[in-house]
């Protein structure tokens, strides 16, 4: 199984983050190693790959997080597992509580407070992007663990790149000019600086973020791509958690 592991959580030893890769248990086309049940996946199947990932990377199936993800901009502070409803991102102080984000090709991104301890995952496909989740998620820590941006470690998950992600003009008028290309009367949006701008405006350190360079549409052998595969797009997952005594 081939499993992501971001670098800019190496130096904090307690922080446990993953992504998954397309990779793993000799599963095949269309939908390979998927972690998503709303797909057309056999669910027993989707049901064993979720349970070897999460042990394979010693959380376990029962110590995560999860939400239906509805592009929005609703924000849960969770302090248990399993499914804890419709929202885009979730916050925990638990430790032992990974925090689950689904994709193929919007932007994951998981955030720790290392000073407060405290962990946040957000799903921010365009939709969520333009209504600001991930700035409004940073607003929630300091509201209400009193977090301040110089103390967050980020990353941000391979998703969709820019010089793949057409849209429609409608949506690119969300957006700032520096996060839309126009060519050939075609409009390209960049999600992942979108996000890495919202980080540097709220005041966390450039060297505390990592924005991943994996591209999900490029990347055809190693990554999930809604955009590229259609309705038979499997899923990864990314997840976050604090290791911690039981």
């Amino acid at each position: 199984m081939l499993i992501i592991s971001p670098y800019i959580f190496y130096n904090f030893p307690e922080i446990l983050c993953r992504f998954s890769t397309k990779f793993g248990l000799d599963r095949k086309a269309p939908y390979y190693l998927n972690m998503s049940y709303n797909v057309s996946d056999n669910h027993d199947t989707v049901e064993k790959n979720r349970e070897a990932f999460f042990n394979r990377i010693g959380l376990g199936i029962n110590s995560i997080g999860y939400q239906k993800q509805v592009h929005g901009d609703t924000i849960n502070i969770i302090s248990n597992s399993g499914n804890c409803g419709e929202s885009d991102a979730l916050i925990t102080d638990q430790v032992n509580l990974g925090l689950v984000i689904s994709t193929a090709d919007c932007p994951a991104i998981f955030i720790y407070d290392k000073e407060n301890k405290i962990i946040a995952a957000v799903h921010s496909g365009w939709r969520s992007t333009a209504r600001k989740i991930l700035e409004k998620t940073l607003f929630n820590l300091k509201n209400n663990f009193g977090t301040k941006a110089q103390n967050l470690i980020c990353y941000i998950g391979p998703s969709i790149s820019k010089l793949n992600y057409e849209v429609k003009k409608d949506v690119a008028e969300n957006f700032d000019g520096e996060d839309v290309n126009l060519k050939n009367g075609k409009y390209f949006l960049d999600l992942k600086n979108a996000n890495f701008k919202m980080l540097l405006n709220a005041g966390v350190i450039k060297s505390n973020i990592q924005v991943s360079k994996l591209c999900t549409f490029e990347y055809s052998n190693l990554l999930h791509s809604y955009r590229r595969e259609g309705e038979k797009s499997g899923r990864a997952v990314g997840v976050i958690a604090m290791k911690g005594k039981t």
